[in-house]
């Protein structure tokens, strides 16, 4: 059984994040991008391929072949167009972050649960290959008990301007939001959080670092993030009861992809061995083994595979609904106090 699809937009997050994954996936057909604005050069290869585009919301979401709608819009305008979507009885999948706040989360899900379809954010970066081998190191319990885990996604962009915006604009929703989540996949629901949430670059513009902890009793993880970085840090940071493990270096599709270096391209997003992520723990007889993780190619199509196991085969959504608005809580309470701060989770509704 296929999956018929549209998109709303047609930006750099369809063309670069979604687009070359699903044109290599045989049982999803993109029908119908909506884009409010004509680009000629870039719309031709598509409509080569049979794709329609439309100027208009209604002329996608009257659609009844349509089952699935990825919105990649301005994150301001998520939670509409989500709404729009579900009421029309679309499957919906949403870009990062998946709404503003809390109490749009609730009503976005709610009203997915109301009308009978699947409502998720696009949590791509669980698909790094960086993120894929801490998974591997933990499942295969090298390190014995995990109690600490660092996640740094950094860059150097000396950039004094002045950016306004709200919090949505700044780098914490932008980026956190992908690295909580990951923190969310591994460990689930935190008690507490702590927050350092500030711009470095220019003090009246959205927030530029974020050094947020989450904490599960032993266990500590904490999501970093700077504009102004010009040495790296490890990408990750793990400690356990038995050893630790150092991860160098992002994953390698983005960078291919800019380069134009598609996904059906050999040795796509494939990591550098000196980049291999290094363990080293004691085993079983007290001896101490250190060696390389081989990188796991990511992929970000892997979201795609996940959606249709869900509205074909009735599989659990790859985030949980408990998760999207954990993810959304921690986020929104950054901003509930100016920071340094905490926040105290209770259980969900």
């Amino acid at each position: 059984m296929g999956l018929t699809m549209g998109f709303i937009g047609f930006g750099k997050s369809t063309n670069r994040y979604h687009l070359p994954y699903i044109n290599l996936r045989e049982n999803i057909k993109v029908k119908t991008i909506m884009s409010r604005h004509e680009k000629v050069e870039l719309e031709q290869p598509y409509k080569e391929k049979g794709v329609n585009f439309v100027r208009t919301l209604d002329e996608l979401l009257n659609d009844e072949e349509i089952q699935l709608v990825s919105i990649c819009t301005p994150a301001s305008t998520h939670y509409e167009f989500a709404k729009l979507a579900i009421e029309a009885g679309k499957n919906v999948l949403v870009e990062k972050p998946f709404c503003s706040t809390l109490g749009e989360a609730k009503e976005l899900l709610k009203l997915g649960k109301t009308h009978g379809v699947m409502v998720m954010p696009y949590q791509n970066r669980r698909f790094d290959g960086d993120f894929l081998a801490v998974k591997q190191v933990l499942e295969q319990g090298f390190l014995g008990e995990p109690i600490e885990l660092e996640s740094h996604f950094d860059y150097y962009r000396k950039d004094n301007t002045e950016h306004i915006g709200t919090q949505v604009d700044g780098s914490f929703y932008g980026l956190g939001v992908h690295t909580i989540d990951r923190i969310l996949a591994l460990f689930g629901r935190p008690k507490t959080v702590s927050y350092d949430i500030r711009s470095i670059r220019n003090a009246d513009s959205v927030d530029d670092y974020f050094d947020v902890s989450l904490f599960y009793g032993k266990l500590k993880a904490k999501v970093k993030t700077s504009h102004l970085v010009a040495k790296e840090y490890p990408q990750f940071i793990l400690h356990g009861t038995k050893g630790s493990f150092i991860k160098y270096g992002p994953d390698q599709q983005e960078n291919d992809l800019k380069a134009g270096i598609m996904p059906d391209a050999p040795n796509f997003g494939e990591d550098s061995p000196m980049y291999y992520g290094k363990v080293k723990y004691q085993n079983t007889n007290g001896d101490w083994i250190e060696k390389q993780i081989k990188t796991p190619i990511g992929d970000y199509g892997r979201v795609y595979d996940a959606v249709y196991d869900t509205l074909v085969n009735g599989a659990p959504k790859l985030v949980s609904d408990e998760e999207v608005l954990t993810n959304i809580e921690i986020l929104e309470g950054g901003f509930k106090q100016p920071s340094p701060s905490a926040y105290h989770l209770e259980e969900l509704d």
